[in-house]
């Protein structure tokens, strides 16, 4: 049985990158393997325990003070050394340098980094991780977009990256029709209004300012529920006041139960400016809603304009409210076939069992590529 150890900043805020962690270390584990979940930091949350109940095993390494505590390193060396994972697959900047690091420091077979992620980041790091390439053995990116934008930044060897996109449960994700009445009546939403639901943290790359720009110029029937936390909330709400949407917007705060909220939507809206692989949209897809997203890399993976939604140009409000006017004045089997459309779309691209089984043979590809455990320290990095 091989054992896989993944590793990630933290579990306490669950964005997508966490999700797919979690997700595909209760998939592989479900196949038989050994799967250890190590937190740069915190204790886990809901996330760790979950982890615990799917039978994975998760570790915080405790650190204060970001990748730069000793006491961390020295966590990590002693648990590598004692545990022993044929295979460290890495999330997320700080986590990929730890285990590229330990690398130098605890012999293994491979290791493996997923970018989640089409922002350049600072050229300090991109340099940073262009000179030490050669401590990974392979580099996921959960979309092409992701890959073309780190290529060349961050990556000198595109041979040693392979597109796995982000996955998603679609036997849990799935539309569920007899939820729609009961989900509206709780959320106090009549049936004659068009309920737009937006998910995502609120920070600049998602421009909820644009989205609430756009909003205020649709028909008054229009309603529009936001779900996520982050440190734009004050300032939004203050400007859906001004823009004299307040009594039509509403912020939720983070919630868990997005599943049941998407069966009370007529449409789902993202206005990003710019993604990696949107789980949010992958959620809505897979529940038979209709998006309409900005037409940035990574959204134009997920919607196909005219088929699963509807794409419009990134930062214009006009072009967001022409997009979202067109599919409110839609017939209702109009939007019901282009929901259809979606969620056979994420069914046969994005499905768990889909990209599991990708993995697999990734996974598979290396192991058999290293079949023993190899000290980076004792190799010349190649130029």
């Amino acid at each position: 049985m091989s054992h896989i150890s993944f590793m990630i900043p933290g579990l306490a805020r669950i964005g997508g990158a966490e999700s797919q962690l979690v997700l595909l270390a209760l998939a592989l584990r479900k196949q038989g393997w050994q799967v250890s979940v190590l937190a740069m930091s915190g204790e886990g949350g809901r996330a760790a325990e979950k982890l615990r109940q799917g039978g994975c095993s998760f570790v915080s390494l405790q650190m204060i003070k970001g990748w730069a505590d000793p006491r961390g390193w020295w966590k990590l060396v002693h648990w590598l050394h004692r545990e022993r994972p044929d295979l460290v697959h890495a999330h997320l900047p700080h986590a990929v340098w730890m285990a590229r690091w330990s690398h130098l420091l605890v012999a293994r077979r491979v290791e493996v980094e997923t970018l989640h992620t089409s922002a350049p980041g600072p050229a300090s790091r991109q340099s940073a991780w262009r000179r030490s390439e050669w401590l990974s053995d392979h580099v996921t990116a959960v979309s092409h977009a992701v890959a073309h934008a780190q290529g060349g930044r961050s990556i000198r060897d595109a041979s040693k990256v392979t597109v796995l996109p982000n996955a998603i449960d679609t036997g849990l994700w799935q539309p569920r029709a007899e939820l729609r009445t009961v989900m509206r009546q709780q959320l106090g939403m009549a049936d004659a209004c068009f309920l737009w639901i937006a998910a995502g943290r609120l920070e600049a790359v998602k421009d909820y300012p644009t989205l609430l720009e756009a909003f205020a110029r649709l028909d008054q029937r229009a309603r529009l529920l936001i779900a996520g936390e982050g440190s734009q909330r004050a300032q939004l709400e203050a400007r859906a006041q001004e823009l004299g949407i307040g009594s039509r917007v509403r912020f939720l705060g983070s919630r868990q139960d997005l599943q049941e909220l998407l069966q009370a939507a007529d449409g789902f809206v993202q206005a990003s400016l710019w993604e990696g692989l949107p789980l949010s949209l992958l959620e809505a897809g897979a529940c038979g809603v209709p998006a309409v997203a900005t037409h940035v890399a990574g959204n134009n993976e997920v919607v196909v304009h005219g088929k699963t939604g509807l794409l419009a140009a990134v930062s214009s409000a006009n072009a967001l409210a022409g997009a979202m006017s067109s599919l409110m004045v839609a017939s209702n089997a109009e939007r019901r076939a282009m929901g259809e459309q979606a969620r056979q779309r994420v069914v046969e691209e994005f499905g768990l069992h889909t990209v599991l089984d990708k993995w697999l043979a990734l996974y598979d590809a290396l192991l058999t590529a290293h079949p023993e455990p190899s000290h980076y320290a004792m190799q010349r990095p190649q130029r």
